[in-house]
């Protein structure tokens, strides 16, 4: 996740982009003083209670949110694990978390998992353990339809992107020789690159998904996309090896049977659980 990115090397800025959704990745810092941790879950404890306990923020459209604001709590992240627990035997119950607190809840035993977008890193494999990935992203170069000059990263030199300035694709655009034009999020950059102010702007591929699922903008299009990707995947406590193995059985199993690529459509008009 600190790792930097160069322009042949996408890495970080993937990682920092769903760690942007799921932020930064220092397990004691992101909650606070560090809460004296729980011990491992095991898998018996989950099927003697019936339930997995489930942490996620509620607030993380499309991944973790209630619908209309107040309603239900669905998104991409809720129908995965509440899919997993099913083929796992149990019902999934949430704990809804501010992200700031969210490894720390993990820790404390408030919940057994976490699933909301969290970004394997090798920092959060010291201390957390992880299930197979059920998110795999990329980064984006989002120019207009009829831009035919922006076709790889190396393109963007001397060319003009509008990125946040405290985004890791800002640090992206700059090492690829852009001038930055600061806005506050995509909803802004996209309306510079549609009046032509700008070139281009750089941002994860889900965002793109996501926009486009609901407005179907056929004025922008992808130039082109980073060769490594971000994965995100169902955090636990360190040392909950049964527990793991058995996510990874129904996560295997979700996918063998189309489950997660459905849920992936419906979100995102495209498969990202692979």
């Amino acid at each position: 996740m600190k790792n930097r990115l160069s322009i042949l090397g996408a890495a970080a800025a993937l990682t920092l982009a769903l760690a942007g959704c799921a932020s930064s990745s220092t397990p004691a810092g992101e909650g606070g003083a560090a809460s004296e941790a729980a011990a491992p879950t095991s898998l018996q404890q989950i099927q003697d209670a019936g339930v997995l306990t489930v942490g996620t923020e509620g607030t993380y459209k499309p991944f973790s949110y209630h619908e209309g604001g107040s309603g239900e709590l669905t998104g991409y992240d809720v129908e995965v694990i509440t899919a997993v627990a099913e083929k796992m035997g149990v019902e999934a119950e949430f704990e809804e978390t501010q992200w700031d607190a969210i490894f720390a809840g993990l820790e404390a035993g408030r919940f057994d998992v976490i699933a909301n977008q969290v970004s394997i890193t090798d920092e959060r494999k010291e201390t957390y353990d992880f299930s197979e990935p059920y998110t795999v992203s990329s980064g984006v170069i989002v120019t207009t339809a009829d831009n035919t000059d922006i076709t790889s990263f190396e393109d963007l030199s001397g060319k003009t992107t509008a990125q946040s300035l405290t985004s890791n694709w800002y640090e992206l655009a700059q090492e690829a020789g852009a001038d930055v034009e600061p806005v506050e999020g995509w909803a802004q950059s996209i309306t510079l690159l549609e009046q032509g102010r700008v070139d281009a702007t750089i941002n994860d591929e889900l965002t793109y998904l996501d926009y486009q699922k609901t407005n179907n903008n056929e004025g922008i299009k992808v130039a082109a996309t980073t060769d490594e990707t971000s994965e995100s995947a169902v955090a636990v406590r360190k040392g909950s090896t049964e527990l793991v193995d058995a996510i990874n059985t129904a996560l295997d199993e979700l996918r063998a049977d189309g489950t997660l690529a459905e849920i992936s459509e419906k979100y995102f008009g495209s498969d990202v659980s692979e």
